[in-house]
């Protein structure tokens, strides 16, 4: 067995052991022991921390250095509750969502045609399958496969209440992805992440290499294309706004189009970000060094 390959299949039985301790545990003490876990080893992580820091810098020129420090340790606390709380997200969706725009999911689901439901990883971004799932709208969830192959069933067990079908991202999953929308099913996409073959995008004052595919679907099948915004409101409880589905751009030119469209979302997506930035990922690599 190669160097990686252990360390990889020791990595996951860790994992495996804090998920089944998080299952074990009822949600609100998964929530505060994953929030606490976030906290604590969080920061010991140096590059990543480092990444965390410079993105917020940036984004946040007005920030010193204690309010960045403020924004990375709730960040952490965010992503440990994210963690504890994936076992438990059928339960979130029954009982621990303020729902704002229901009738927008109702909507996507009655229509009569195909759909893409987007958002970012913000709060618990894990919930907004669970809750569409909670009110009849089976979504495909495209996601990035783990880094780690030993642990990408957990992945598909903690979503199992969240979707109908995973879609990993690539040149397979976009054809899946068109399949689906083919025959007038519905797509879950997160929209905030890096893509290096991506499109130019502004975010946040810079261009940040972005996905073009929720646009580029949206506008070949003239589907709705609805935002949905999650925020972790205390512990456990959450607040899941759902927006009307966004206005397409018209110039005559699908490119153009298309762009205009993205510089829409991310546009929206940064002004959630801004409003709770400690609920976002900043550990991604969103931006060019």
């Amino acid at each position: 067995m190669k160097g990686k390959e252990l360390r990889q299949r020791l990595e996951a039985l860790g994992a495996r052991a804090v998920w089944g301790l998080f299952a074990l545990l009822p949600l609100d003490a998964a929530s505060g022991l994953g929030g606490w876990l976030g906290r604590t080893v969080g920061p010991l992580l140096g590059g990543v921390n480092r990444v965390a820091r410079r993105n917020l810098k940036a984004a946040f020129p007005d920030k010193g250095d204690a309010e960045i420090n403020a924004v990375i340790r709730a960040m952490w606390d965010n992503i440990g509750r994210v963690a504890g709380e994936f076992p438990h997200l059928k339960r979130i969706a029954a009982e621990r969502v303020e729902l704002i725009g229901g009738e927008n999911i109702d909507l996507l689901r009655d229509d009569g045609q195909a759909g893409i439901f987007i958002s970012g990883h913000i709060g618990n971004w894990e919930i907004n399958g669970a809750v569409a799932a909670r009110h009849g709208l089976p979504l495909h969830l495209v996601y990035r496969a783990a880094n780690n192959p030993f642990v990408e069933d957990l992945y598909r067990r903690g979503r199992a209440d969240a979707c109908h079908a995973l879609i990993q991202k690539g040149s397979e999953g976009a054809r899946q992805a068109l399949l689906v929308l083919k025959k007038g099913g519905h797509l879950g996409m997160l929209v905030d992440q890096k893509m290096n073959d991506g499109v130019p995008i502004p975010f946040f004052g810079r261009d940040a290499m972005t996905a073009p595919a929720q646009a580029a679907f949206a506008t070949k099948f003239k589907c709705p294309l609805v935002p949905a915004r999650v925020e972790r409101l205390k512990g456990a409880h959450f607040r899941l706004t759902v927006l009307p589905p966004m206005d397409f751009p018209h110039t005559n030119d699908n490119h153009e189009d298309n762009r205009l469209l993205l510089v829409r979302i991310n546009a929206l997506l940064e002004d959630w970000i801004r409003e709770r930035p400690e609920q976002w990922l900043w550990v991604h690599r969103r931006w060019p060094e």
